[in-house]
């Protein structure tokens, strides 16, 4: 199995295929930099150095729809690198909900879908995807990054 061919587009206006993270372990969080849970960005960035040379990634996805992030894309990176020390992907603004959310949130919440609902219910939800392109897990807004290193460690 390979991850689905969806088109990502860097902060910085480069597009690539989301399967050239085929036999990844990958962390796919949608954030926000003026969000109450920005501080996730250093735990993020501490998991993506710890396991990046093992096949692991981190792929950040800014999102407006709970109006934290209403910055253009290059001073969103600028602010993630500058304040959290942000170097794994960052990605354009999307929609993680509704008409017009991006087709990766589409099919990442059709495969883990939430309590209620599938709709992405605050900024920094988090999706641990294995090498094999299965989503393996969902973790709420507010679950820690450190709290999910067993989960990717059992992966790699």
């Amino acid at each position: 199995m390979s991850l689905p061919d969806f088109t990502l587009v860097k902060s910085n206006g480069s597009a690539y295929p989301f399967n050239n993270y085929n036999n990844y372990v990958i962390l796919v969080v949608n954030t926000a930099t003026q969000c109450g849970l920005a501080d996730q960005f250093s735990g993020l960035e501490t998991l993506y150095q710890t396991y990046k040379d093992q096949q692991f990634v981190v792929l950040g996805f800014p999102s407006n729809q709970f109006n934290q992030e209403n910055v253009a894309d290059s001073e969103m990176e600028a602010t993630c690198q500058l304040n959290y020390g942000v170097t794994f992907p960052m990605h354009q603004q999307i929609d993680v909900n509704g008409k017009s959310e991006a087709a990766l949130f589409t099919w990442l919440k059709t495969e883990k879908g939430g309590l209620l609902t599938s709709d992405i219910k605050w900024n920094f939800t988090k999706f641990l995807i294995d090498r094999d392109g299965k989503v393996i897990k969902r973790y709420s807004p507010k679950t820690e990054p450190k709290n999910i290193t067993k989960d990717i460690e059992k992966l790699l």
